[in-house]
């Protein structure tokens, strides 16, 4: 067992990503390691001056590269422990939410929402606080009760909501420690229809937003009008009806990038099915895209809405040539530290950029220009290029969170170089 032990932390582990999803980022990790057993990963913390964790790899910055060890904990045994008195299930830290998401099902259980991508990584995914859609609906890490990780020194740490530090440890980037363990509150499962709807009149936005269990408004910025509502409703929920909100409707299945193929994304036309088959846009048993893209994304407070998307109209003739889709969504506010909703219900404006770092970021630069008036916190797992001074002043425990980085990794064991740029020593 030890030489095993010793023996996988020791060399390189062939299955381990050397680059993020997309391709923009290539990890500049001296050692690449899969640990077999939490024992085996804290040693390698412990032995580690600079390590970080990477998950399914749906990251679009340089938050998680080191130039130290980088690992991966799908190797860890998998556990699956479902709680039917708490309401509660305690899973792998490296497990995919759609793996996760069909055993649920199948026990007559759900998680209350989804990203739009059911391929993402439970750890990943909270420590970002990616999130789906729906204004009732919190981001992914709004429904962790507890969290197990090993620390900066080796050490196994268990905390849940009754921690005075829990909110701060939630949305962590990676730089608290490395999560082995989730657990998320479910609520009984449930059947959704998706129906997609075309051509949405840019004044009857917040009504379609607000129309449905789940909705996303896809939009290319080559005209005032958005192009697809993606209604994500309760199964027994009356389909909309053909003139609502002076749309028309779908009359075959469509992927959100035109020309991109539709059998990729989950069942459309009004067809019922489990949760888990509607919330993402895209099934579990395709690859979504080829990753040939950039992703950047910016949450304001949900009464910005119309004037966050017009204060756009300026740079839309910029924006539309390096993009592929924007998408609109909107997050239900929540008390963690360094979630984009903190205290503040939000709209989503989420672009998908074409693969092109040098002709995307000056676009970016644009864009958040345009938003600043509004105060945008971006998701901390894509591309953006925020002063850190700025981005600090949004988010009114950013001090808070750096003392507790401070505190549980004194040494850097986690720390990064994007880290130190918006949490410096």
């Amino acid at each position: 067992m030890t030489a095993q032990g010793e023996h996988a932390t020791s060399t390189t582990a062939a299955d381990v990503a050397r680059r993020n999803w997309a391709g923009n980022v290539r990890y500049a990790a001296r050692a690449f390691h899969r640990p077999t057993s939490v024992d085996e990963l804290r040693r390698l913390v412990a032995g580690s001056s600079r390590i970080r964790a990477v998950g399914s790899g749906h990251s679009f910055n340089r938050f998680g590269d080191t130039d130290g060890d980088l690992v991966t904990l799908a190797g860890l045994p998998p556990v699956v422990d479902l709680d039917r008195e708490r309401g509660q299930v305690t899973v792998s830290g490296a497990m995919r939410y759609g793996d996760l998401a069909r055993h649920l099902h199948t026990q007559g259980y759900a998680l209350a929402n989804l990203a739009s991508l059911p391929h993402i990584s439970l750890a990943g995914a909270v420590a970002t606080a990616t999130h789906g859609s729906g204004q009732t609906h919190g981001n992914l890490a709004s429904a962790v009760a507890g969290l197990e990780l090993v620390t900066a020194d080796g050490d196994l740490l268990r905390v849940d909501r009754d921690a005075d530090t829990f909110a701060g440890m939630v949305v962590g980037l990676g730089a608290l420690g490395l999560v082995t363990r989730v657990t998320l509150d479910v609520v009984p499962t449930f059947e959704l229809r998706q129906y997609v709807r075309l051509d949405l009149d840019r004044e009857a936005l917040d009504e379609a937003l607000g129309s449905a269990y789940s909705v996303s408004v896809f939009t290319d910025f080559r005209s005032s009008r958005l192009r697809e509502v993606w209604r994500k409703q309760v199964a027994d929920q009356p389909p909309p009806q053909a003139d609502w909100l002076g749309t028309t409707a779908a009359d075959a299945p469509r992927h959100p990038v035109l020309g991109m193929p539709v059998e990729n994304c989950t069942p459309q036309l009004g067809e019922p099915g489990p949760w888990h088959e509607r919330l993402p846009h895209f099934k579990l048993g395709f690859t979504p895209s080829s990753g040939d893209e950039l992703q950047s994304e910016y949450h304001v407070a949900r009464t910005d809405a119309a004037d966050a998307l017009a204060a756009l109209d300026d740079v839309a003739d910029l924006i539309a040539p390096v993009l592929l889709v924007s998408e609109l969504r909107t997050v239900a506010a929540d008390e963690l530290w360094l979630s984009p909703n903190h205290q503040r219900d939000s709209f989503v404006l989420h672009f998908t950029w074409v693969d092109d770092t040098a002709a995307v970021l000056p676009v970016v630069a644009q864009v958040e220009e345009r938003l600043a008036p509004f105060a945008p916190r971006p998701h901390w797992g894509k591309v953006f290029v925020t002063d850190p001074a700025e981005l600090a002043a949004r988010y009114p425990r950013h001090a808070d969170f750096a003392a507790l980085l401070r505190h549980l990794d004194p040494t850097g064991t986690f720390r990064t170089e994007l880290l130190d740029r918006y949490f410096p020593r």
